[in-house]
C-alpha cells in the first residue's frame, strides 16, 4: 500500500519512452517491505527544468532517475555533483541530501565496471579502449577511470566530442594516461563498444576485429539484443565478454546504496524482475 509517508523515486523521462526501472525496482522494493516505490514521469524536454523543481517540492520525494533526453539538461540544476557524473557530462541519479540539496551521479558507467570485476577480471592496472564517446561510453571510461585503470584510450568520428571526454579524463584522473583517436584494439585488456556499430548484421564492425586478443575482455552496451554481431565476432575470437543487459543490472545496486536503501546483487535483481 502506498501512503503519503511512502519515499518516491521518480524515474523522468520523455513522454513516449519505455520504463523499465519500475518493473524492477518495485518487485525489490515489495519483496524486502521498503517503503518506497518508483513512478514512471514523462516530461517534454522544454518542460523538465520547472518540472524537475516542482518534483522534489513533494514533501515524500526521495530521489529521481534521469534518462533521455534529460540527462545533460539535469547538470545545470542541481547543487553538487560527482566527479563521474563531471567527466561523463550527464546525470542519471539525483538524490535529496539531510540539507534538502540536490546531489547528482552518474551510475551507466558504474553498471559496466561491476559486471566486469563480478566475472573476475581485473580493473586496476588495466589498459581500456572505449569506442564510442557520447553518453554512455562516456559514463563508462568515468568509471573505469575512477576504478583506477592505467590507461583508457578513446574513440569517436565526432572528433569535438571525443577530444572534450579525453580533455575531462585528463583533469579529474591525472594519473590515468589518456590517449584519443585510435581504435586499434591490440594491446588492450578490455575493449567497450559504446556505439551501435555491430548491432546489424550488415553494419560495419566497430573495430578490426582480426587485432583483437583472444585474452581482451569486450564489452557491449546494446541491450535490445543480447549477443550482437560485434560480441559474436569477439566470442568467435575466443574472448570473454559481456553483454548490455549485465550492465543495467548490475548498475541497480550502485543506486540503491546512493539512495540509502539495502543493497542487492544483480542476480536476485533478475530473479524477481517483471521484464518479459
Amino acid at each position: 500500500m502506498i501512503s503519503g509517508t511512502t519515499r518516491i523515486i521518480a524515474h523522468l523521462g520523455y513522454p513516449t519512452g519505455t520504463f523499465k526501472s519500475p518493473l524492477i525496482y518495485n518487485p525489490y522494493f515489495e519483496k524486502h517491505g521498503i517503503d518506497a516505490v518508483v513512478v514512471p514521469m514523462g516530461c517534454r524536454a522544454e518542460d523538465f527544468p520547472d518540472f524537475l523543481r516542482l518534483v522534489f517540492r513533494l514533501s515524500n520525494i526521495h530521489g529521481a532517475l534521469i534518462t533521455m533526453p534529460h540527462k545533460v539538461t539535469t547538470m545545470d540544476l542541481l547543487d553538487e555533483l560527482s566527479t563521474r557524473a563531471q567527466v561523463a557530462g550527464a546525470c542519471n541519479a539525483i538524490r535529496l541530501d539531510e540539507h534538502r540539496r540536490l546531489i547528482g551521479d552518474m551510475f551507466d558507467g558504474e553498471g559496466f565496471v561491476r559486471g566486469v570485476l563480478r566475472k573476475g577480471r581485473r580493473v586496476a592496472g588495466a589498459d581500456v579502449l572505449v569506442v564510442g564517446s557520447g553518453g554512455v561510453g562516456s559514463a563508462i571510461a568515468a568509471s573505469l577511470a575512477a576504478a583506477d585503470v592505467r590507461r583508457i584510450a578513446v574513440f569517436d568520428a565526432n572528433t569535438a566530442v571525443m577530444s572534450g571526454l579525453a580533455e575531462r579524463l585528463r583533469q579529474y584522473y591525472p594519473d590515468v594516461e589518456v590517449t584519443a583517436g585510435s581504435r586499434e584494439p591490440e594491446g588492450f585488456d578490455i575493449v567497450v563498444n559504446a556505439t551501435p556499430l555491430g548491432m546489424k548484421s550488415d553494419d560495419p564492425l566497430p573495430i578490426d576485429m582480426s587485432r583483437l586478443s583472444s585474452s581482451t575482455f569486450v564489452g557491449e552496451v546494446v541491450m535490445k539484443q543480447e549477443i550482437t554481431p560485434f560480441l559474436a565476432a569477439a566470442r568467435a575470437r575466443g574472448c570473454d565478454f559481456q553483454v548490455g543487459t549485465d550492465m543495467l543490472f548490475e548498475q541497480i545496486p550502485a543506486y540503491l546504496e546512493f539512495f540509502g536503501f539495502p543493497t542487492t546483487t544483480a542476480d536476485e535483481l533478475r530473479s524477481i524482475a517483471c521484464i518479459g
